[in-house]
């Protein structure tokens, strides 16, 4: 099977940003925070375009805009954290989405395989970078999953431009958590 690719100037662009942002608001997503460090510092964004790619081998990818900051810090350390965030966790969300709190929020990391994580988070998951992949305004950025932590709790989700929670059972037999 061959990848098909369109020319940048093929493409007609008929679907207003806000329209489309607006629309794909609706499909409810769990929120990230990613991190990485370099020399020392932490460094770290909120993300909700946050996916599977593959199961083997273990592949991840968030969504980073061109111009964030966050795009050449993960290029240059080379590794990065994922924190899938709980439900009490929106104002570490809100912080780093560049968000200024009235009273800012102490966040805590935790330091897993090398990689700064998001202390209380659901799921933590050390990565490597895999592949990175120009697409529109956006890198996509592929993680090789090094090694991962979970925990069960109640996930904060994103719909419709707000923060909301979903209640989930405790334990779910197939998975032993």
């Amino acid at each position: 099977m061959s990848a098909v690719t369109m020319d940048e100037t093929e493409v007609k662009h008929v679907i207003e940003p806000g329209a489309l942002r607006k629309a794909l608001g609706t499909f409810a997503s769990g929120v990230t925070i990613v991190t990485t460090e370099i020399d020392g510092e932490v460094f770290g964004m909120t993300a909700n375009a946050f996916t599977s790619v593959s199961l083997d081998p273990p592949l991840v990818l968030v969504s980073i805009a061109e111009t964030a900051k966050m795009r050449d810090r993960i290029a240059r350390s080379g590794r990065y954290g994922v924190s899938v965030l709980c439900r009490s966790q929106e104002a570490q969300a809100l912080q780093f989405a560049g968000v200024r709190l009235k009273k800012p929020e102490d966040t805590t990391f935790v330091w897993r395989s090398g990689v700064p994580l998001i202390d209380g988070a659901l799921v933590h998951l050390a990565c490597s970078v895999f592949a990175s992949h120009p697409s529109g305004d956006h890198i996509l950025q592929v993680g090789l999953v090094n090694e991962l932590w979970h925990t069960h709790g109640e996930p904060l989700v994103f719909f419709t431009g707000a923060f909301r929670d979903l209640s989930v059972p405790q334990t779910h037999p197939e998975w032993g958590f």
